[in-house]
């Protein structure tokens, strides 16, 4: 592990470093000087993925910017996702050495009229109903089908299979591991 650490892109070296310091010192930090400047000029949603032992550990993230640069978006989402991922007990720091981390940057959203617009590798998708919604980011291990990509989308917005008169959306992410 630690030989990938070093191999880190920066956008998973500030997430990995976001949580480390907020769960053992319990301290939100601030963004370092050495972060690439395209991270502190760039808005934009962001998606940060924690697995531990191959398998999910938490997963939080923004479907746009809510805050005023992408290191501060990595930041608070990476916290979120070691505190605050429902699916999940918080991140004790006794796990942080094992965790692995992968940054997602979504791209802009585009609304589509069919499933046959969407490729599971390529395109993550938004499914929504009404005020629900349930998002899904693209090439996922065990996700080989649009069919499953939309049927999980539609279980974590609470749509019922069932239901077809849904909205979709697309986007892109370029994704940090």
């Amino acid at each position: 592990m630690a030989e990938k650490k070093k191999k880190e892109d920066p956008y998973v070296h500030l997430a990995r470093a976001a949580l480390e310091l907020y769960i053992k010192q319990g301290r939100t930090m601030t963004i370092p000087q050495d972060v690439p400047a395209e991270m502190l000029k760039i808005r934009a949603g962001a998606f940060v993925s924690l697995k531990k032992d191959g398998m999910l550990r938490g997963c939080i993230g923004t479907i746009g910017p809510v805050r005023d640069s992408l290191a501060k978006e990595i930041i608070f989402n990476a916290i979120s996702a070691g505190t605050q991922d429902p699916r999940f007990l918080e991140v004790k720091s006794t796990e942080l050495p094992e965790l692995e981390y992968s940054v997602d940057v979504l791209g802009p959203l585009e609304t589509i009229l069919s499933p046959k617009e969407l490729d599971v590798n390529r395109y993550g998708v938004i499914v929504t109903k009404g005020s629900r919604s349930g998002l899904l980011l693209p090439n996922l291990e065990g996700i080989d089908t649009i069919e499953q990509q939309i049927d999980i989308a539609k279980q974590k917005a609470g749509i019922r299979q069932e239901e077809t008169d849904i909205s979709l959306q697309r986007f892109e992410v370029i994704r940090h591991k």
